[in-house]
């Protein structure tokens, strides 16, 4: 078996692959290690183009685009390895990115995914949205990151560079230990994408596993590659996304009040974007809802699944308050100024 596969998810993405293919594929040269590109059915000739340019790459090609999530479970069924590293294709990595994961993954058998510190491309001494330097979530579902509160990204000045256990690492570039992958289910394909990285690190903690970020391993990130942040079909996959992830792996102590209170918050924030004037926004929460609503019955049965994997009280680190509250009202911006007060 391969011990380490790095595998890219691409769709349509042949700009970033001709920008920063060749210096991953380079920079993850190393014995024992192969490099994938799984694509979702693109029509830009991205796949003529790897086959091309770049012997050494391996090319998936899945037929149709079946998004992020479902993507990767059939890419990842295709490679058999002990890690799966899985990074964007808008992701450019440095000199030596790849090592230092590898390594911390070999060292501790309890840990099931690890991401590098992840900077802004166009940025580079700032934080970028999808992961910094390692994601948490607060008692309401509401992802955050050392390095990021909602749309605020930090400066980087080595503030967050010794390594941590997080409660998710990023999607855009995180690596894999195969094993738990398997044993619990890889991503779920109803997410289509956004947060199906959330779901599956909780699932993660369920079965006893813990998630680390290590900061020694740096990349920078473009974003918005595939969607742009200000889309309304990212606005609607992020809400309807989280209401799922609640269902699925909320504890039975606190479901309900969760549920009741993550719902006014959702209708608040439907609520400002028609102030604003970004009425497709409003209209994407409002369909978020609807959607995630008709799927109650599949939810529960997901639910009790989970419970199959071990405890079903929060792991650590949950954080134990708003961050609704904390940005808003305290005006509090970074992870630091939150107070982390985790659930024990």
């Amino acid at each position: 078996m391969l011990k380490t596969a790095v595998v890219i998810l691409n769709w349509n993405g042949l700009e970033f692959l001709k920008s920063f293919l060749g210096s991953l594929a380079e920079r993850s040269s190393c014995d024992d290690t192969s490099v994938f590109v799984a694509d979702n059915g693109s029509d830009d000739g991205s796949c003529e183009w790897i086959e091309q340019s770049f012997s050494r790459v391996n090319v998936i090609r899945l037929g149709k685009n079946h998004g992020f999530a479902e993507g990767y479970n059939i890419a990842l069924s295709r490679i058999e390895a002990k890690y799966y590293v899985l990074v964007n294709s808008d992701i450019e990595v440095t000199p030596g990115w790849l090592g230092p994961l590898i390594s911390h993954l070999d060292e501790n058998p309890d840990v099931a995914s690890c991401q590098p510190k992840i900077l802004s491309w166009s940025k580079r001494d700032q934080f970028e949205y999808a992961g910094a330097a390692g994601g948490f979530i607060d008692m309401y579902g509401y992802p955050f990151c050392r390095g990021r509160v909602f749309n605020v990204t930090e400066k980087d000045e080595g503030q967050y560079d010794h390594p941590a256990e997080v409660f998710w690492s990023s999607g855009a570039c995180m690596a894999v230990r195969r094993e738990a992958w398997v044993k619990c289910g890889g991503f779920d394909p109803d997410f289509f994408a956004h947060m199906e990285e959330i779901d599956l690190c909780w699932r993660f903690h369920r079965a006893g596993y813990r998630i680390t970020c290590i900061p020694l391993s740096v990349v920078f990130h473009v974003g918005g590659g595939a969607l742009p942040y200000s889309s309304p079909f990212k606005t609607y996959l992020n809400f309807r996304n989280s209401i799922r992830l609640l269902y699925k792996n909320l504890p039975e102590s606190s479901f309900r009040k969760v549920i009741f209170i993550r719902k006014i918050l959702d209708g608040v924030a439907a609520f400002f974007f028609l102030l604003k004037g970004q009425v497709r926004s409003f209209i994407a929460v409002l369909r978020a809802h609807r959607d995630a609503g008709k799927e109650l019955s599949e939810l529960n049965r997901k639910r009790e699944e989970i419970k199959r994997l071990g405890s079903f009280e929060n792991p650590e680190p949950v954080l134990n308050k708003s961050i609704v509250f904390g940005f808003y009202v305290m005006r509090r911006r970074t992870f630091r100024s939150m107070k982390t007060n985790f659930a024990k």
